[in-house]
């Protein structure tokens, strides 16, 4: 078995990956405005701040900054994952139990990294603006709809042809290779 390690520290920034369980399914876009509702609920009982964030068809990356003296990120994390899939099944849309009687949705854990400095921050958040490039969804970071890039384009922090066509390197960083 393996023993997951988190790293909790209080006020700090994490990077994450939520995937959902179908790797083919595309839930999460298809149903954006559950998923926004789920992040404001969550965002609204227990605050935090999302620094940068691109939602993908199967997954999601976010840095999350948490405040002063508070470290649960993952019951941010079952939150939001429990209102999204419970406002998918209130729309009727199918899915599966498992022999808990738990739904299919999500994979059960998710990835997090500890930000640990300036620079690492900002790779994390080029990853997740480039993210939608490297899977092959868009030819332009900016035309990826489902992404906190055009928030940084509107607050002068990256030029709208970031990232160029072919994408940057993605490094050592971001979700671990499969």
């Amino acid at each position: 078995m393996v023993f997951y390690r988190r790293n909790p520290v209080p006020g700090g920034t994490f990077f994450f990956t939520a995937t959902l369980d179908d790797r083919r399914a595309s839930l999460l876009i298809d149903h954006l405005d559950a998923l926004r509702c789920a992040f404001r609920i969550a965002r609204r009982e227990r605050p935090f701040a999302i620094a940068a964030i691109v939602v993908l068809p199967d997954h999601i990356h976010t840095i999350f900054n948490l405040p002063p003296g508070d470290a649960d990120f993952s019951g941010r994390w079952r939150r939001i994952k429990s209102l999204f899939t419970h406002a998918l099944v209130a729309r009727g849309v199918p899915l599966v139990r498992n022999r808990k009687g738990e739904y299919n949705l999500w994979q059960r854990r998710f990835w997090e990294h500890t930000i640990r400095d300036d620079d690492d921050l900002c790779r994390h958040v080029d990853y997740i603006h480039i993210n939608p490039v490297r899977h092959g969804l868009v030819a332009h970071v900016k035309d990826w709809p489902y992404s906190s890039f055009t928030h940084y384009v509107r607050r002068g922090m990256l030029p709208l042809d970031w990232g160029g066509s072919a994408g940057l390197d993605a490094g050592d960083f971001g979700e671990p290779p499969a």
